[in-house]
């Protein structure tokens, strides 16, 4: 095992981007996504049940569909992000609306950030990310090594 405190994560130039929203926002994400689709048809899209088959029906880009997010597609989601699978996510979740999922939402946003995931929350921030120099290149990300700091933590409480 590296004692390492960082782990390094390449994003390549071709990105995993992960598509998810509520309800009461999928309708702007299929636009958003309709209106960016001559950028986002050269990357590995994917997304939870409805979303991922609306913004395929209606822009014709692949999206790999996962299943819903209250029947565990947030948690599909955010277990690529732990495998590396997923370079940044546009979660639109929608702030005046109650999710019987809450917990999943609020882990999937948890772990992005946790593994240093570029999130859009709103169509201002996803449109950031679309445009950064970023999306035309490899990206390093820096991720704690959290095997390292259970290790310190177990260490310091052993004194």
């Amino acid at each position: 095992m590296t004692n390492e405190k960082f782990i390094g994560f390449t994003m390549e130039k071709t990105k995993h981007i992960a598509l998810v929203a509520h309800d009461g926002k999928k309708k702007e994400l299929v636009e958003w996504c309709d209106r960016n689709k001559d950028v986002l048809k050269n990357h590995f899209l994917c997304g939870t049940g409805t979303t991922a088959k609306l913004i395929a029906e209606k822009t014709g880009l692949p999206v790999k569909g996962y299943c819903s997010g209250p029947l565990g597609g947030d948690q599909q989601i955010g277990s690529r992000i732990v495998e590396g699978g997923i370079d940044f996510l546009v979660f639109l979740w929608d702030p005046l609306e109650a999710q019987p999922h809450d917990p999943d939402v609020r882990a999937l946003l948890r772990i992005a950030v946790v593994y240093d995931i570029p999130v859009a929350n709103n169509l201002a921030t996803a449109d950031f990310l679309l445009t950064s120099k970023f999306m035309e290149e490899t990206y390093e990300r820096q991720v704690e090594n959290f095997n390292v700091t259970i290790q310190e933590r177990v260490k310091a409480f052993q004194k």
